[in-house]
């Protein structure tokens, strides 16, 4: 087993090393130049369009883009915005928080792009749904020399989501409920084992109905918590500002229990913790954003890029500005102890807040997850495959809970890796696609005439 897990950890050390890096900002800043700028420029439209998807769309698919957006973001938002910023702080510096920004901006243009293909290029399942994502726009966007870069991305996602989507989620739950308030283990494990089950034995319209109401409410509490604490300390936020800047150009300087970090660490860890946070490149989003109810994939696309906004611009800021504001980054404390620390330092009760949001986001990622991980599965056996993998989905959760997950962690952190490779590739080798459909349609949308439609 010490054999498999250093193989695992030397291909992962590669996967996740400076050429993914690259390759993923490299993509997002290529997209975002061919868009000129559209998620930058059309965040306000996008957010109407946003509010409008709540009434139902207009076109086939099998729910509303807004609760195609909420399933999305129910996958996204999770243990990343917590312990995930806190780690890249920890490793990185405060500096990492500059290039998270960074690495969300060109994010929005990868997020844009993903769905505007997953819309394009869906199919119908056997049931009469709606299929798509990466393995279908690569299959009837690529043709049949590239397929197999399809089935690869099936592949990983089927297998990844058990670790990143599930058993590492129920093991985060039932730590920090035990923590914080010495909540059983079995206990925690027996809820989510029916909550996780009852939801997605119904499908998707119920994983995006239960999203659409749960989502909403778990960030807005977050940000609003954020915020208080942010307004209590407001006259430390300048100097938090300006320590953020300065140490994503110049490096930080050992400090108390912090050992230090240059500028290379700085951008490794901001980038690599913001992608892990919003997932944009890593190609699952666009799967939930294929079920939409819409003719207009242009239409969900500007949708479905303000997934890595919320996520990592406004959630994943108020955890980092929280950390900075502390002073507990300074300790040596890294992950979600950290994050519980700073909140703790800052407001009576803090520690309760964390472990709720953590495991509440936990549980929606598992939600979102399992949607993913069924389409790969319908990929490869189509209809029949559906129920065998909500069983199992549901059956791996107390596992997960009870089990030492370090290497499924680590399986599941290459897997995911490996699962942007073809996703990449593809919108690359499709953006002249996305960029004539956005020239064609955009207008209409904006204008609020989209006679101009169709997928």
């Amino acid at each position: 087993m010490e054999q498999i897990s250093a193989i695992v950890g030397a291909v992962n050390g590669v996967v996740w090393g400076p050429l993914m890096l690259v390759l993923i900002l490299g993509t997002g800043a290529y997209l975002m130049v061919g868009l000129r700028g559209l998620p930058v420029r059309q965040l306000g439209p996008a957010f109407k369009l946003m509010l409008a998807g709540r009434k139902g769309g207009a076109g086939e698919g099998e729910i509303s883009p807004f609760q195609a957006l909420m399933t999305s973001l129910s996958a996204t938002i999770g243990t990343g915005n917590i312990a995930g910023v806190a780690t890249a702080i920890a490793l990185g510096g405060p500096g990492a928080l500059f290039w998270m920004w960074c690495t969300a901006l060109v994010g929005m243009a990868t997020k844009y792009a993903e769905a505007v293909c997953a819309v394009h290029f869906r199919e119908h399942d056997g049931a009469g749904n709606f299929s798509g994502g990466p393995m279908y726009y690569i299959k009837n966007g690529l043709g049949k020399n590239w397929q197999w870069l399809g089935v690869c991305f099936a592949l990983f996602g089927a297998i990844a989501g058990f670790g990143i989507g599930n058993t590492v989620q129920a093991n985060s739950v039932a730590d920090a409920m035990q923590d914080a308030f010495n909540v059983p283990i079995w206990l925690s494990a027996v809820v989510m084992f029916v909550g996780v089950g009852l939801v997605i034995l119904g499908g998707v319209k119920r994983i995006a109905s239960v999203a659409g109401y749960l989502v909403p409410f778990m960030a807005i509490s977050y940000l609003c918590v954020g915020i208080v604490i942010l307004l209590m300390n407001i006259s430390a936020l300048p100097s938090v500002l300006s320590l953020i800047l300065h140490s994503a150009f110049s490096g930080t300087a050992a400090v108390g229990g912090f050992a230090g970090a240059g500028i290379v660490a700085a951008i490794r860890f901001g980038v690599a913790r913001g992608i892990f946070s919003n997932e944009a490149g890593l190609g699952s989003a666009p799967i939930a954003h294929a079920a939409a109810k819409t003719n207009n994939s242009v239409r969900q696309g500007m949708i479905a890029m303000l997934g890595t906004f919320i996520d990592t611009i406004l959630v994943c800021s108020v955890t980092g500005f929280v950390i900075l504001l502390s002073g507990e980054w300074q300790t040596g404390a890294t992950g979600a102890a950290l994050s519980t620390s700073a909140f703790e330092a800052l407001i009576p009760g803090g520690h309760y807040i964390v472990a709720v949001g953590l495991a509440v986001f936990a549980f929606t990622t598992m939600l979102g997850w399992s949607y993913y991980g069924e389409r790969c599965v319908v990929y490869f056996f189509g209809e029949r495959g559906v129920m065998p993998f909500r069983v199992a989905w549901v059956l791996a959760i107390p596992l997960g809970a009870m089990a030492n997950l370090s290497f499924i962690w680590l399986l599941a952190d290459t897997l995911n890796a490996l699962m942007a490779i073809p996703n990449l590739i593809a919108l690359l080798l499709l953006s002249p696609v996305v960029f004539k459909l956005t020239k064609e349609r955009l207008p209409g949308i904006l204008a609020g005439d989209e006679r101009v439609s169709g997928h």
